[in-house]
């Protein structure tokens, strides 16, 4: 008999406990992913004291190096986890991160804060392959779209703490007296707490290995090779290319979005910094409620349609909410409700998309590799949109970064509209009669 997470069909041997934890773990780590870079305006404005003209490139450059050192681990992660088992890294990923909070409000100069900004990156490279690991290891083929949705659902709710109740406290703390460099430490060793104990419950709320992984006894070195090649199959290449797009998209979001906003606010708006980082968590609220709300209902278009059309008209969707942006003047203005509203929609309709493609193309055997190279793919659209991203915020346009991925994703979008005819589904059966 089948065991059921609600409409979602598992694989032998996973329980609903280990459905509930995973998607616990989908909650948890999107609150820690998006309060570090969107809380990070307010450490280089009041903790180091960094010229807001400067900034951009700063914030470009942080997230940048958080992207080699992600590039140098994200494969090892993948395959370390399809030898000694998933929750490890799962779990291992929370702790380094919960470290890392520790030590970041005691940063005093820019090198200190690299540091421990390579150091959240290394837990959350871990974290991440995880999240697109565990859900194929646990949902049937079939309904993987809907695990994703409800993956999207947590991510959501996730980013929503984020912003209507994290990046809010340094306020509230402020106005009961806290000076602004204790109201922010207070904040991240509150982050901390919640990094710790999603750590103690994935440990022991997940499955320690699946039966595939019980079964792999390649070494680590020919299941990455295999992980690289598999891109021979053009469902697993568009799905990369809109890795590439998707993770990009939330980069910018995370690191530029708050940005701009706060650096408006207090620069025309003669806003606080506390005063205008609650702006930017209402603004970013709209553009994550909207992605909490669209994220089941593309996660079962996923599962009816074909997945590589629904990742094209994913990709598509996002880089018009993004190339939106040069129309807004005013970010705190009401047009950029709007703005934040459709790109809300767009990032969250590629992740999910760009998941299930891959989840329905990598092979049994090999999926922890695949997906780690999947990954991979997002750590270059990040550092692509983080290293240039910067120099366009303070040297162009502050939309300069949401412009060059809308136009980079309409390239993606046309080259998925010549190669969707040639993609042929791969799922469980496929890989038991190929011999994967």
């Amino acid at each position: 008999m089948t065991t059921k997470f609600g409409p979602i069909r598992l694989m032998q041997g996973v329980t609903v406990g280990n459905m509930f934890t995973y998607y616990f773990a989908t909650v948890t780590s999107l609150l820690l992913f998006t309060f570090l870079p969107q809380f990070q305006p307010f450490l280089l404005t009041e903790v180091l004291r960094i010229p807001e003209s400067q900034q951009g490139v700063l914030s470009g450059n942080l997230q940048f190096f958080a992207e080699i050192i992600i590039l140098l681990s994200i494969g090892a992660w993948g395959t370390v986890s399809d030898k000694i088992g998933r929750k490890f890294v799962f779990a291992a990923g929370f702790l380094i991160m919960g470290l890392a909070l520790y030590f970041y409000p005691n940063v005093d100069s820019v090198f200190t804060l690299f540091f421990f900004r390579g150091l959240f990156a290394l837990g959350s490279s871990a974290v991440t392959t995880m999240i697109s690991t565990v859900i194929a290891d646990y949902a049937m083929d079939e309904d993987r779209g809907k695990a994703s949705g409800i993956q999207g659902v947590g991510n959501g709710i996730g980013a929503l703490l984020t912003v209507f109740v994290v990046l809010q406290l340094p306020k509230i703390f402020v106005a009961d007296g806290m000076s602004e460099f204790e109201a922010g430490r207070i904040t991240y060793l509150a982050m901390m707490g919640v990094a710790i104990v999603s750590a103690i419950i994935l440990y022991f709320g997940l499955q320690n290995r699946t039966k595939t992984q019980l079964e792999q006894k390649k070494s680590f070195i020919e299941i990455a090779k295999e992980g690289i090649s598999a891109a021979s199959d053009p469902g697993v290449a568009l799905a990369y290319m809109a890795a590439f797009i998707s993770r990009g998209d939330l980069a910018i979001v995370g690191t530029f979005f708050t940005l701009w906003v706060v650096t408006y606010g207090t620069t025309q708006k003669g806003l606080s910094t506390a005063e205008a980082l609650a702006t930017a968590g209402i603004i970013i609220g709209i553009s994550q409620t909207m992605a909490l709300i669209s994220a089941p209902i593309f996660g079962m278009l996923s599962d009816r349609m074909n997945r590589a059309n629904a990742v094209i008209f994913a990709v598509a969707l996002a880089s018009f909410g993004y190339g939106s942006t040069i129309f807004v003047t005013d970010p705190t203005g009401p047009s950029m409700f709007i703005v934040a509203a459709l790109i809300g929609i767009g990032e969250i309709s590629g992740v999910i998309a760009s998941g299930v493609l891959i989840a329905q193309q990598a092979p049994r055997d090999i999926r922890g590799s695949v997906i780690g190279i999947f990954s991979l793919c997002g750590t270059f659209g990040i550092m692509t949109a983080t290293g240039i991203g910067g120099q366009l915020f303070d040297n162009w346009l502050p939309q300069g970064p949401f412009i060059l991925f809308s136009i980079l994703g309409f390239v993606v979008v046309v080259i998925g509209l010549v190669i969707r005819k040639r993609i042929v589904p791969r799922n469980d059966k496929t890989d038991m009669v190929s011999g994967h």
